[in-house]
């Protein structure tokens, strides 16, 4: 029997419906709890929730929610992923949390993965509610993990079509889209194998999920800098979740962020690449996210 019941909640994010998974822990007392939300493009369904699982089974209410735009969450234009707007979701999820009669407001502690990974460096800093966080395999450099992926040459093709999709919208067309995974010839936004393979099963967990995001998605990538506000996020303490062979957020842009942090501070590494977290390292990411937070909740 779980320790924990599940149900399926809504709430407002700026006037806007947000959907989550809620995991509320059989308990009498207060319980500390942890907000958490996925990366790129993907759903609550897409194996974080295994995460949630065992947070909830040790004692956290987890608060596991879809970004407007994406999953069940309501907001058009379906597929816009806007870092700006998803960290507000993230604080509006934490309100909602702390509104919660089985949660000990001062004990909010926030989980994120890849694009959310630096969502929730951008949180901590700049939120004070938030006791404790844990960034995995975090985006940390827009601007810098966009030009080891994408050739100089393709830059001046990459602007025009901004541009016609800002046109477009002007005019009142739908926006452009683009693929997220798929064969090359597609241009997928990811177009490296592990991406493909890791993607097609995780958009297969969720009735709720879509291989496109809106072009201008790509756009907002570029502009995002988590990783400025790395130093800012003590006294809170942040674990790194960190694989050794990641190029989707490169190694050695969040070693760099891990070391421009200040105490506390911990930082664990994995084998692999940038996917392996969810799978084949999934009980060593997972139990160092769960004892971070036992440590610091609790």
């Amino acid at each position: 029997m779980k320790n924990y019941s599940l149900t399926k909640v809504n709430y407002l994010s700026d006037g806007l419906k947000i959907c989550a998974l809620q995991y509320i822990p059989h308990k009498n007392s207060k319980c500390p709890a942890i907000v958490m939300a996925h990366g790129f493009g993907l759903p609550k369904e897409a194996y974080i929730n295994k995460f949630a699982e065992l947070f909830a089974e040790n004692g956290f209410a987890v608060i596991l929610f879809d970004y407007r735009n994406l999953g069940e969450s309501e907001g058009t234009p379906r597929g816009e992923i806007n870092p700006f707007m998803q960290i507000d979701d993230y604080k509006n999820s934490i309100s909602y949390a702390a509104s919660l009669e089985q949660v000990d407001a001062n004990r909010i502690g926030i989980w994120g993965t890849s694009y959310s990974g630096g969502h929730v460096i951008v949180t901590a800093a700049t939120d004070r509610r938030v006791k404790c966080v844990v960034s995995q395999v975090p985006t940390i450099s827009g601007s810098q993990s966009n030009s080891r992926r994408m050739p100089a040459q393709k830059d001046d093709g990459y602007w025009k079509l901004v541009s016609k999709d800002r046109i477009n919208r002007i005019k009142g067309k739908d926006p452009m889209m683009k693929k997220l995974v798929g064969e090359a010839n597609l241009n997928p936004l990811y177009p490296m194998e592990e991406a493909r393979e890791y993607y097609t099963k995780a958009q297969a967990l969720s009735t709720s999920a879509s291989n496109e995001v809106t072009f201008r998605s790509t756009e907002y990538a570029r502009m995002y800098e988590p990783g400025v506000y790395a130093s800012l996020v003590s006294p809170t303490p942040i674990l790194f979740v960190v694989a050794l062979k990641d190029i989707v957020t490169p190694t050695d842009l969040c070693l760099k962020s891990y070391q421009e942090s200040l105490q506390p501070k911990e930082l664990i590494t994995l084998p692999g690449g940038h996917f392996t977290p969810y799978i084949e390292q999934f009980d060593i990411a997972a139990k160092a996210a769960l004892n971070w937070f036992l440590n610091h909740l609790y």
